[in-house]
């Protein structure tokens, strides 16, 4: 008698497939379903790794950095106030001037100027400035100016920014100068034939007076 073949027995010449443990459905990569390979977890390491590395470089940066700071001498008070030249700007504006410009002689080195400048066509007429830092960091200014006769208060006004006559006068190095007095500013003021001249500042009136002590004609006018 023929013996029967049941139905799931492998066709003659064929072997049934075997299921590995751990086996799955394959893509067409040959890379399980769902996995990834050993070639994808190096990669993530070595990206990891070269992120590491990456910060690490940054903090030594850094630390390198601010010892580099450390150790390079410097100075927080250092005074970031500019000084400037004026001899050259004053000899020119002494020539173009239609008055006896005036400049500080003699003041000490702690006495620096700051700013110097003529305008030969200023709002009151050809106008001279320089501006001093004084020992004591303190604002004072040189203004001389041509305002036209009876508008001295309003050029004073001015270059005060509101300083008013206080009515008292001081006498310095032989000549008499008006005191004005303002929120901002305090000035020593002299109107003469030919020019209104102003020290002013936020210094007190002997500083103001010191400048105006050493005040002396540049030479240069025709």
């Amino acid at each position: 008698m023929a013996s029967e073949v049941s139905s799931e027995s492998p066709a003659p010449g064929t072997q049934r497939p075997v299921d590995e443990p751990g086996s799955g459905p394959v893509d067409d990569g040959g890379v399980p379903a769902g996995g990834s390979t050993g070639g994808d977890r190096r990669a993530n390491r070595l990206r990891l790794q070269s992120f590491r590395n990456m910060v690490l470089s940054m903090a030594l940066i850094c630390v390198g950095a601010f010892g580099f700071w450390l150790v390079i001498p410097h100075d927080e008070s250092r005074d970031p106030v500019r000084t400037v030249e004026y001899d050259v700007a004053a000899s020119t504006a002494a020539r173009a001037a239609p008055y006896d410009l005036v400049v500080p002689r003699g003041l000490g080195e702690d006495w620096r100027a700051t700013a110097v400048r003529y305008d030969p066509q200023g709002e009151f007429g050809p106008t001279w400035r320089l501006g001093y830092m004084n020992p004591a960091d303190e604002y004072v200014a040189l203004t001389q100016a041509v305002p036209v006769v009876g508008n001295e208060d309003a050029f004073v006004s001015s270059v005060t920014i509101g300083a008013e006559a206080t009515g008292d006068t001081m006498s310095v190095a032989g000549d008499t100068w008006e005191r004005y007095e303002g929120e901002k500013y305090d000035a020593l003021v002299r109107v003469g034939p030919e020019e209104t001249t102003v020290v002013m500042g936020t210094a007190p009136f002997d500083q103001l007076a010191d400048l105006t002590g050493a005040l002396t004609v540049e030479p240069g006018r025709a």
